[in-house]
């Protein structure tokens, strides 16, 4: 398997994963079925969303893929008044990753990044590696800290 830009950073600052592959279906990328592709609950399966606020810019928000975001919620803990999701076609040049395979680890550059506090009840969780395909499985401590993290409630 190739490395991916999130596995390299995360080697280099000796953190601990694993990966785990599965097969990608084109037609259907949602988290869901990610998450059943790798076995594991959706609770345990976060989803990487970028968008953009009035006042921060980008931000980064994790949120386990079975939940939506509740961008009222994500605008005040945030400390934007208003934010709006990025649009796909501009998620590759402003992270260098594409939708179905954006990690929160190894942006183009180090954006606000905030969890959902439902990691709180969890040892480990699993993001996107970077590429689709492949999660990353890891100590939620670790990502948490890893991204300097908020935790906090984000989902409707």
């Amino acid at each position: 398997m190739t490395k991916t830009n999130a596995m390299r950073m995360l080697d280099k600052a000796s953190v601990s994963y694993e990966t785990i592959e599965y097969k990608v279906d084109e037609n259907d990328l949602s988290g869901v079925t990610v998450a059943s592709s790798v076995g594991l609950p959706c609770e345990m399966v976060f989803k990487t969303l970028v968008a953009k606020g009035d006042k921060t810019g980008p931000i980064v928000m994790c949120i386990p893929v079975d939940k939506e975001i509740d961008l009222k919620k994500a605008a005040k803990v945030t400390d934007n008044k208003k934010i709006e999701m990025v649009a796909v076609k501009e998620l590759l040049s402003l992270t260098g990753y594409v939708r179905g395979g954006c990690s929160p680890v190894g942006m183009k550059k180090k954006f606000p990044t905030f969890i959902n506090d439902s990691c709180k009840d969890l040892k480990k969780i699993t993001v996107s590696a970077g590429m689709k395909g492949c999660q990353l499985l890891l100590t939620t401590e670790e990502l948490i800290s890893f991204t300097d993290a908020k935790v906090c409630d984000l989902v409707k």
